[in-house]
């Protein structure tokens, strides 16, 4: 955050960048408010606090003219989310001030963030946006990026999909679930059929599971991603605005987990919306339900909180997961996913 910006606009340019700062995020929130249309300010606070965080894992930068703030970038590093084996880049939100625009602000940002990648050794940036933000969409088609092989996908939060009344019954060993002081739904006793999230123990994640998430998470990888899963699981617990990830256990052992976080503001979102960023279950446990007793229990917490809308990132090749997403009543989002691979 406090590393000096080698490049630089050329003379007469009329601005120049460096790391953004706490001080800048009233003028980073007036600035967004103007081009979303709706005050963010709560969002922004959480994206800086966590860059002061975890420094390694955010690059965030301002446009400055004549002592004012007239740009802004925020990125986030991806280290393994879905199994991911390459570090990325993940574009969260840029914008610049309507009187600066068309100067090329834009582009001097976005450049910045493919310097500081490239110095990283990230080798490419990925983001996401509605087909409808065409402006957004030429901004990006003009600094080099294309479609990406990944689907974005999602779910509305409603009656008729899982953890609600509508959604079909499982067989299950247990007709209680233990209380957690951190789930939003309410523990009821089912004398007659057992929902999805009653054939396990789901409760919200906490950071004495860690150990538990490395194990998973080798099992799919080969490797040993302690640091990946440690940082992981700080977002996930962190800096969301609402915790939401949860595990799943069978007899006592953590046999699955699910990471996510419910906000607004990254890729332009207005509308509070459920991130689901991880998915996880152990081999030792597959084809058991825990899988969909997670999502059940997820989505009941979201009509707790009244987020309507539930979204994820899909490789296209990954059938296995796609068929899962699918099966649960997502479908493709409104959203493309991009990608700009750096040379």
């Amino acid at each position: 955050m406090t590393e000096a910006l080698r490049a630089r606009p050329g003379p007469g340019a009329g601005f120049g960048l460096r790391p953004l700062a706490a001080g800048d995020l009233g003028a980073v929130a007036a600035i967004d408010a103007t081009l979303s249309g709706r005050p963010r300010r709560a969002y922004f606070e959480r994206r800086l606090a966590a860059a002061l965080r975890q420094p390694d894992l955010h690059l965030q930068f301002a446009a400055e003219e004549q002592g004012a703030v007239c740009g802004y970038a925020l990125a986030r590093v991806l280290e393994g989310e879905f199994g991911r084996t390459q570090p990325a880049l993940r574009l969260e939100v840029i914008g610049v001030t309507p009187d600066a625009q068309g100067r090329g602000i834009g582009r001097a940002l976005h450049a910045a963030l493919e310097q500081r990648a490239a110095k990283r050794a990230i080798r490419e940036l990925r983001s996401a946006a509605s087909w409808r933000d065409h402006g957004m969409l030429r901004f990006m088609a003009g600094v080099g990026y294309a479609l990406a092989d990944h689907l974005v996908l999602d779910c509305a939060v409603r009656p008729g999909h899982y953890g609600a009344a509508e959604e079909r019954a499982v067989d299950s060993p247990a007709r209680a679930k233990p209380g957690d002081p951190n789930d939003y739904s309410a523990p009821a006793p089912n004398d007659f059929e057992a929902l999805a999230r009653d054939t396990a123990d789901v409760r919200s994640l906490a950071l004495a599971d860690l150990d538990d998430l490395v194990r998973i998470d080798r099992h799919f990888t080969g490797r040993e991603r302690r640091g990946y899963m440690q940082k992981a699981l700080d977002e996930a617990l962190f800096d969301s605005a609402i915790r939401i990830s949860l595990s799943a256990r069978r007899e006592g052992v953590l046999a699955g987990y699910l990471m996510a976080r419910a906000d607004f503001g990254d890729y332009g979102r207005t509308e509070p919306a459920a991130v689901i960023d991880t998915l996880g279950v152990d081999p030792l446990y597959a084809r058991q339900g825990l899988g969909r007793a997670l999502l059940s229990q997820l989505f009941i917490n979201l009509c707790a909180l009244r987020i309507e809308r539930v979204e994820t990132e899909v490789a296209k090749d990954n059938f296995a997961l796609l068929a899962f997403f699918y099966d649960a009543g997502f479908a493709p989002a409104q959203r493309l996913a991009f990608v700009k691979r750096l040379t």
